[in-house]
């Protein structure tokens, strides 16, 4: 399998398919927290406490939501795409480092 990453903004423009992996209209099995986003933004949590929160969530959704992990490990690609900024620190670059434990090949940033 091959992970890519991208804004959806930019998948949208190049009409690429992607996994909308937001807490707002995306796949919750790998959607932040409403609070962990908040807090975030209002410098409540650092990146590194986002980064332990985030990993403690999906340990918890791979049990919780094992069907959507299987669906997309099973994959040949998929594009893991949120509302942020390309580069900037976000969780779909933790959800692909995730995904590269279970053997996913890094196919890089949509765009870049």
């Amino acid at each position: 399998m091959i992970v890519r990453t991208g804004n959806i903004g930019e998948c949208k423009r190049l009409g690429i398919p992607y996994l909308d992996i937001t807490i707002g209209t995306g796949e919750r099995a790998f959607a932040p927290t409403w609070d962990m986003v908040h807090d975030y933004k209002s410098s409540v949590l650092t990146e590194s406490a986002y980064t332990a929160k985030y990993t403690s969530l999906m340990r918890q959704s791979y049990v919780r939501d094992r069907r959507h992990w299987d669906l997309v490990l099973a994959m040949d690609e998929v594009v893991l795409a949120c509302y942020c900024k390309a580069g900037s620190f976000c969780h779909r670059y933790l959800l692909r480092d995730m995904l590269l434990k279970c053997g996913a090949v890094d196919g890089g940033e949509i765009g870049e």
